[in-house]
């Protein structure tokens, strides 16, 4: 089973930049893909990019497009997340996961970091 630790996490302003990282170790060579999902409270877990061990399929969610960009170095087991124009409502404990395939149905990603907050003020 995979062990996923996340950070960059923080506080920053409306319009500013934040770069998550999440580090694996363990069989991640059993998971296809690597993502990265929040949860703000009350509401559902989502997915917000994904990106498959290969590096050659990413997915997005279309709140994130053009803003965030997933990106890997598999030599360093790291999976990185770049967000850009960073919005108020993208205030969140931000998740990585490690899956069988780069949807975002959760029933397809079984290992989880702790998450790592990230909050945006207006």
């Amino acid at each position: 089973q995979a062990h996923l630790v996340e950070s960059g996490g923080g506080s920053v302003q409306a319009g500013g930049s934040l770069s998550l990282s999440c580090g694996a170790s363990g069989y991640t060579y059993t998971r296809r893909c690597m993502g990265w999902f929040r949860q703000a409270p009350g509401k559902e877990r989502e997915g917000v990019a994904s990106i498959s061990t290969s590096g050659r399929t990413t997915i997005y969610a279309n709140s994130v497009k053009g803003r965030f960009t997933v990106s890997q170095d598999s030599a360093k087991n790291t999976v990185y997340l770049q967000m850009n124009s960073l919005k108020p409502e993208d205030t969140a404990m931000y998740y990585c996961a490690a899956g069988d395939a780069c949807a975002f149905d959760l029933g397809y990603w079984g290992d989880w970091g702790q998450g790592t907050q990230v909050t945006v003020s207006s």
